[in-house]
């Protein structure tokens, strides 16, 4: 069954579609632009940790957001209350938005077909409750009687279906049905005194039988245990300026961080982007292309349509180190005089759609990974990061790897503990002198949080040099 059959059922089983379509339309008569959009989704949450079952939850949501849009302004009003009454009294509660105009030239942007990127199906039911709480504890089994030196084990299992329906103040009408799961195994090791961590997950839109199957979880289970005996076997990280060499995939996260938003077309049409103004203009070294695109089968941040309804795309941000374009949701694209990109998203019917990333990355180059490393005397080698912070405006930020090794000579040497990478986007990009032909996305755990929301995203990058960045460590 198509989405907007299948939406069309969920929908209007107890709402009249015409009745609905005419209230939105006569709502947002004389705005720029605005939608309603619609929602179902159930979520579920199963969580272990010391041994036991510690949270198990389930939540079933469904509501819609009444976005009225006039300038640069917008007015919205929610309900939980799917119902023709509720909808016409959202729609008294933006009027005020217009200020009695009614000259507004409704903003009609040209749209590309949608394209359906992953399946329909409900992942929740597909697998018995006790067979996902056995999963659980079977993690917890085989990581402690692999290793003596496994002290703690959590794991997490998590899946949901969405199901959106939107009707345009220009009587667009597009729906979507979303599934995600995601596993995240951790592991705490234990030697001595000295005590280190390491996880593994993975996800994407798809039902849980891609990451449940015996195969699978203990790959990740082993790869998060893996982790954690390399950090056990860390040294203090070394500190001062030096070449560095980020792994392919994960590492696409301080991308994502130092430069995508800083191409979000919100912050560079507000001109708080360093950036902002830069369309045609070099902004990274030759040879990086860097690519938002949303149209990616089963990723976790595709989207078959974005939250406004415009069909995700393919965005070429930069081409070469040439600025290309900016990621753009409907408003920023009406006033920067340019089509929206697809990357109007919201986090739920509750909030109103923000420009963000769907899978942001770096593609291939023509070295060998080998290449990269064998050209340092000196240096940091990165495979992993675990958290960090930036500066939209400035573009600088904090990065601290949580598996990172020394390289030597050309070749790795010692694990290190804690290398914080300390620089700036535009400066980044500038520095990076060898890219590697292994350009993968992420596993499919990353999540992005803006202006109080959080959405699912990918990231992802090749295998890259950094000619000379500061690295903090202990010295």
């Amino acid at each position: 069954m198509n989405a907007q059959k299948q939406t069309d059922e969920l929908f209007f089983a107890h709402m009249d579609k015409e009745q609905t379509i005419k209230t939105v339309r006569d709502a947002l008569y004389g705005c720029h632009d605005g939608e309603l959009f619609m929602e179902h989704r159930f979520s579920e949450r199963i969580t272990l940790d010391d041994g036991r079952i510690k949270t198990s939850s389930f939540d079933a949501s469904a509501g819609f957001g009444l976005r009225a849009v006039y300038d640069d302004t917008y007015a919205y009003a929610i309900s939980n209350n799917l119902s023709l009454s509720a909808l016409r009294q959202a729609a008294q509660s933006v009027q005020p938005i217009k200020s009695n105009h009614t000259d507004a030239v409704l903003f009609i942007p040209s749209l590309l077909p949608a394209k359906a990127l992953y399946t329909d199906r409900n992942p929740l039911p597909l697998i018995p409750f006790e067979e996902k709480v056995a999963l659980m504890k079977n993690i917890d089994y085989y990581l402690r009687s692999k290793d003596p030196k496994v002290t703690q084990v959590s794991a997490s299992l998590s899946g949901e279906w969405q199901a959106v329906k939107i009707i345009g103040a220009d009587g667009r009408e597009t729906a979507d049905i979303r599934p995600l799961v995601l596993l995240n195994i951790s592991v705490i090791v234990k030697n001595g005194d000295k005590m280190e961590s390491g996880a593994f997950g993975m996800g994407g839109r798809y039902t849980y039988d891609r990451i449940v199957s015996e195969t699978v979880w203990k790959e990740a289970a082993d790869e998060a245990l893996r982790t954690a005996l390399v950090n056990l076997d860390s040294v203090p990280a070394p500190a001062g300026e030096m070449p560095v060499v980020l792994g392919p995939g994960w590492c696409g996260v301080l991308l994502h961080e130092a430069v995508g938003h800083g191409l979000e077309g919100d912050f560079n049409r507000k001109g708080s982007s360093v950036f902002t103004g830069k369309i045609g203009e070099q902004v990274a070294a030759k040879g990086i292309t860097v690519i938002d695109d949303g149209t990616l089968p089963d990723r976790r941040g595709s989207l078959s349509i974005d939250d406004e309804g415009t069909a995700s795309q393919r965005t070429v941000l930069i081409e070469d180190g040439i600025l290309k374009n900016y990621m753009l949701d409907r408003m920023n694209a009406r006033l920067m005089n340019r089509q929206p990109t697809g990357n109007g998203r919201r986090e739920s019917f509750s909030c109103a759609p923000q420009v963000r990333m769907t899978n942001t990355f770096m593609t291939a180059g023509d070295k060998e990974p080998q290449e990269l490393i064998a050209s340092v005397k000196k240096g940091v080698y990165a495979k992993s990061f675990h958290g960090g912070q930036v500066d939209i405006t400035s573009g600088k930020f904090v990065f601290t790897s949580s598996e990172a090794y020394l390289i030597e000579n050309g070749k790795l040497t010692a694990p290190i503990k804690d290398a914080t990478l300390i620089g700036s986007g535009i400066e980044v990009m500038n520095s990076i002198d060898m890219i590697a032909k292994d350009s993968c996305l992420d596993n499919g755990i990353g999540s992005c949080g803006k202006g109080g929301q959080m959405v699912p995203v990918g990231v992802g990058q090749p295998s890259v040099r950094i000619a000379k960045i500061t690295v903090g460590g202990a010295g």
